[in-house]
This record gives C-alpha cells, sequence and structure tokens, in this order.
C-alpha cells in the first residue's frame, strides 16, 4: 500500500505515519516543515493555506497513492483544495473529524445518522469555527471523493504523543505528589480513544474499502475518571493522594470542565455528548482500544523521553488547573 499523509509529524499523524511503517507500506508525508517526519518516509514541503502554490510540491510530484489520510482541523478550503488535486491521484481519501459535526446538544448514544451542525461549507475561509470547520472538511473530502471518502469522526484523542495536554497535565501534576484534587464521581464513564488505536482503525478500514462516517471512540465506559487517575498514580510512582471532590464544589469554586481539569465534565448534555456517544458501527468495522493502564503508561514513559515535557500546539489554549485555586480547593 502507498500512502500519502497530509501531516505526519504529530500526535494523529504521526500515529498513521509510524503505524503505516510498521505495515511495511510506502509512506510519502506533505507537510510545512516544522517538525522532522519519522524516519523512512518520502517528505514533501509545503503549506496548505498557501493555495494552488502552497501545494506545489504534491502538484509536481509524480506518481499516485492508495489512500490518502487527512487530520486538518482549519478553514475547510485546505481540505477542498487537496481534495481536488488528489481525486484522480489517490484510491481513498480518509477525513479524521470530529463528533463535534453533530448538532449540539447530542444526545446519549447519538450514532452516525444523527443530525450534523448547519452552515458548514468547504468554501469557508477565514476564522471559521471548529464545529464548522470539520463539517466543512467532510464535506469537501465526499464532494472530491464521493464513495471512497472515509470520515473518522473521533472524540477525546490520547495517548503518547499527545500535543494538546490533557492527559500529559494529568501526569506531570499527580508525579508531583501530594494532594490533588480529583473530580468525582470516581465512577463517571469515560470515552475516548488512543491515537495509535485510531491510527491502526484508519488502515484496516481503508484497506478493506470503508466508506462514509463511523465514530471512531470507545464505548461508553471503557474507563472511569476513577481507573485513569489512579493508573497515573500508579505509573508515576508518586504516591500522590487523590482527593475526590464533589462537581458541585468545583463548579461553585471556578473550576472549568475539560480545560481546568481536563477530561472530567459534571453530568449534563456536554458530558452526553462527548463520553457517551454511540460507538457500535466503529467497533463492529474492528476498532479495538487498548486497556487505559497501557495508555497511561507509554505516555509517561514517552513524557520521560522528552524530559517531562510535553509538545503544545499553537493553535489549542493549554489546560490544568490553577495552582492557586487547588490550594482553595484542598483546605475546602
Amino acid at each position: 500500500m502507498k500512502l500519502l499523509m497530509l501531516g505526519g509529524t504529530e500526535f494523529v499523524g504521526r500515529a498513521v505515519t509510524e503505524a503505516a511503517l510498521e505495515r511495511d507500506w510506502e509512506v510519502t508525508v506533505f507537510h510545512r516543515g516544522h517538525h522532522a517526519p519519522p524516519p523512512g518516509v518520502r517528505a514533501l514541503t509545503g503549506d496548505r493555506t498557501g493555495g494552488e502554490r502552497g501545494l506545489a510540491a504534491l502538484a509536481d510530484h509524480a506518481g499516485d497513492w492508495d489512500l490518502v489520510v487527512d487530520t486538518w482541523s482549519g478553514v475547510p478550503t485546505a481540505v477542498r483544495d487537496a481534495a481536488r488535486l488528489l481525486a484522480d491521484r489517490a484510491g481513498r481519501y480518509t477525513y479524521v473529524s470530529s463528533r463535534s459535526v453533530y448538532a449540539y446538544p447530542a444526545p446519549a448514544g447519538l450514532d452516525e445518522d444523527g443530525p450534523l451542525v448547519g452552515g458548514a461549507s468547504p468554501d469557508e475561509e477565514g476564522d471559521v469555527p471548529y464545529d464548522r470547520a470539520k463539517r466543512g472538511g467532510e464535506l469537501a473530502a465526499l464532494d472530491a471523493f464521493g464513495d471512497r471518502a472515509l470520515l473518522a469522526r473521533a472524540g477525546l484523542i490520547i495517548g503518547p504523543g499527545e500535543n494538546i495536554g490533557r492527559l500529559p497535565w494529568w501526569l506531570t501534576r499527580i508525579a508531583r505528589g501530594g494532594p490533588v484534587i480529583a473530580p468525582g464521581p470516581r465512577t463517571a464513564q469515560l470515552q475516548y480513544v488512543d491515537a495509535r488505536d485510531l491510527a491502526s482503525w484508519i488502515l484496516d478500514a481503508a484497506a478493506a474499502g470503508l466508506h462514509g462516517p463511523y465514530n471512531t471512540v470507545s464505548r461508553p465506559g471503557h474507563t472511569t475518571m476513577g481507573e485513569l487517575l489512579d493508573a497515573c498514580v500508579r505509573v508515576t510512582g508518586s504516591g500522590a493522594e487523590l482527593r475526590w471532590t464533589d462537581p458541585d464544589t468545583l463548579l461553585a469554586a471556578g473550576v472549568e470542565p475539560w480545560s481546568g481539569l481536563p477530561v472530567w465534565l459534571p453530568e449534563g448534555e456536554l458530558y452526553d455528548a462527548l463520553h457517551q456517544g454511540g460507538h457500535a458501527r466503529a467497533e463492529a468495522a474492528g476498532l479495538r482500544c487498548r486497556p487505559v493502564g497501557e495508555t497511561v503508561a507509554d505516555t509517561w514513559t514517552w513524557l520521560r523521553e522528552r524530559g517531562g515535557t510535553a509538545p503544545q500546539r499553537p493553535d489549542r489554549p493549554t489546560v490544568g488547573l490553577d495552582p492557586r485555586l487547588e490550594e482553595k480547593l484542598l483546605v475546602l
């Protein structure tokens, strides 16, 4: 198989690239040159926001591909332009989308037939909200590739290489030891996918000729908040004391769910949308999610190899609880 990875140097894109290399696929990476791609790939450099000029290296490259994988989350025109350029040169196109494309609020159990966000277009430019950007990217892939397009609608993605900061923040905080504010209840169900499991499924699904939308997430309750944080304590060996705190207390103190305490959401519409989504179609199509302990342990190993500091995407805000607010909560 011959893969063209649009991106391929960070997190999900890199996981796809490395998974393809492990299968002895021939891999070409098209990227902006900000980070070195994995060894063993053919690298092409360009800027997708630069229109035809930015795609010149792709246009001038001789050859074609069995599969294109695209993780773009910015303006949909970048997906539109790349997909149109590659429509006659690639067999299939997989766009890594998001469950954010569903109209909010997305009820628990919502499957791929749920209502979608309105107003999205492949031609949108400028400061496009994330949900419309991802839906616009889907439409661009479908316009160019039709039933050769696969839409992988991911939710929360964690694992080695994470450049958003959610699991790295928990590991770093817990590694410092001492009492740690933990958002209750311990039994709260979580739904996510390890980037490596997502990458493997994408390659398998494309090779099998799958197309259309799939919610690429674990089953709800694949793990719990308690199991996730217990695993962080265990792998760091810090002996940190998890102080489980009622959600109402956290909210009253001004703690921001999802960003202040990453991954955590109190019960409600947003929790249903992000941790209770329909997963059956992707599971039936072969998506397998490794145990949370493995994801946590491997992420901790990767963090230590980097000196304890995770990369941070410049287009995403940093996450984590303000230490001063944590101190106040610990004395309540």
